[in-house]
Order: C-alpha cells, then sequence, then structure tokens
C-alpha cells in the first residue's frame, strides 16, 4: 500500500495490549507504546500464552518461564507495569467463544479507550503467511471490544466476577498489519527503547539463532524508517485502526 497514513487518535488515557505470544509486541508496537506511557498514558499487556512453544531447544515448562520474565522485562523497558497471562496453549489457540469470554473479561476489567493486538490478517502482505495464533487473537480482540459492552454476552461475568460492561472501547489498533491506515510518529528515544524492549527476548531471539541487540536494532529501526515513506518522512509504528 502507499496511501498516506493518518495520525493516530491521541484524545484517550487508557489502553490494552492483547496477543498471542511474548515478543508479539515488540515485533509491531513497542515504540509507539513507549511514546505514549512518555505523554502519560496507562497502558497494561494481556499475552493469551506464554510462548511455550516458542523456543525448539528448551521443554515448554522451561519455556514458559523464561518467556515470561523476559516479556516482564520487556514491558518495563517501554513504561508497562502491568502483564497478565492467560495459559491458552501457545501453537493451538483456538478461535471462538472461550477465547472470546477471556478477553471481554480482561476489557471490562482494564476498561481501556483503545485496544491493541497484532495482525490478524490471513497474511504479513502478499504471500507471507501469517500464524493460526496470531489470526486467531487478532480477530478475537476485535470481537471481545464489542462483546465487553454487551451485558448479555457472557453475564455471568457481571453476576459471578462483579464485572461491569464496558462499552468504552473506541479504537483497536492492529499493529504490523499490511493495510495499516494510521501511524503513531516515534522519537528517537522511544525507539531506543523498543529496541531495548525486544532485545530483552534474548532466550528467543538467540533460539532463532539471532544476535539480540543488532537483530533488534536492525528491525526497529528499518520498521519505523519504512512506515515514515508514508508519514510525511516521519519515523513512525503503523497501525490499521478500527474504530468502534
Amino acid at each position: 500500500m502507499t496511501q498516506k497514513l493518518t495520525a493516530m487518535p491521541l484524545d484517550w488515557q487508557r489502553a490494552l495490549a492483547i496477543v498471542a505470544h511474548p515478543d508479539d509486541l515488540e515485533y509491531g508496537a513497542a515504540a509507539a507504546v513507549a511514546e505514549w506511557t512518555d505523554q502519560g498514558k496507562h497502558i497494561s499487556y494481556l499475552l493469551v500464552t506464554r510462548g511455550e512453544a516458542g523456543i525448539d531447544g528448551l521443554p515448554p515448562q522451561e519455556c514458559a518461564l523464561i518467556r515470561e520474565q523476559e516479556q516482564l522485562a520487556s514491558a518495563a523497558a517501554v513504561g508497562v507495569e502491568t502483564v497478565e497471562f492467560l495459559d491458552h496453549r501457545d501453537g493451538v489457540i483456538e478461535e471462538g467463544v472461550a477465547l472470546r469470554r477471556d478477553i471481554a473479561a480482561a476489557v471490562r476489567r482494564h476498561r481501556p479507550e483503545l485496544l491493541i493486538t497484532i495482525n490478524h490478517r490471513d497474511t504479513w502482505g502478499g504471500r507471507f503467511w501469517n500464524t493460526p495464533d496470531h489470526r486467531a487473537v487478532g480477530r478475537s480482540v476485535i470481537d471481545a471490544a464489542a462483546d465487553a459492552g454487551n451485558r448479555w454476552i457472557f453475564p455471568e461475568q457481571l453476576r459471578d466476577a462483579g464485572l461491569e460492561p464496558w462499552d468504552g472501547v473506541r479504537w483497536v489498533a492492529v499493529a504490523a498489519s499490511p493495510e495499516a491506515t494510521h501511524a503513531q510518529p516515534v522519537a528517537d528515544g522511544s525507539v531506543e527503547r523498543a529496541i531495548r524492549s525486544l532485545t530483552e527476548h534474548r532466550a528467543y531471539l538467540e533460539g532463532l539463532g539471532a544476535q539480540p541487540e543488532e537483530y533488534a536494532r536492525d528491525l526497529i529501526t528499518r520498521s519505523a524508517e519504512d512506515a515514515a515513506q508514508r508519514f510525511d518522512g516521519r519515523r513512525c509504528v503503523a497501525f490499521e485502526l478500527f474504530p468502534r
């Protein structure tokens, strides 16, 4: 796509970022998150899995513990203090009512104005196929934004957990989408913090055969500069934005 990106809305204070795995946000949105937390906005992370199937050389139970700690450090690097995990199974996340229920409950608890997720579309653009986990979680986030506001969907959450409906989600922002529409400009400091954030996933990146610092710097800076071509030359993080 070559059309110009529109600036992301900034008239909000609370966001909830929901993705499948530790490292998903660092590949797509961390520089924007750093920018927003510097502005005093409150952002929480919700991970649907602990990424236990992500490192071939580690058994899942051991891998989950390592990747959880890496995600906590990664979030802290961009100013995020609240990180939660749903414990769905990595690699075989099932799109459906159970996942929507868990996400809706989180939305009702956190009461965000903005939801952030990662590419839910079939590909990354062209014929680069997306993973089932990303597709399932991304679509479920978009669906759960509406579920959370309807008291007759998952009413047991109101009755048993005291969770009131929340119809205050105004947008869902999808990072790393091949159909990006909007962008958040990012300062040099935010880019550096995003690089540190991705670098914190050291065990995962080394498992891929990468040198963490060099890999993170190349990926984050290249992504911000590529998106700048559609945003008047300003380095940015691109999103596909769904208004509600």
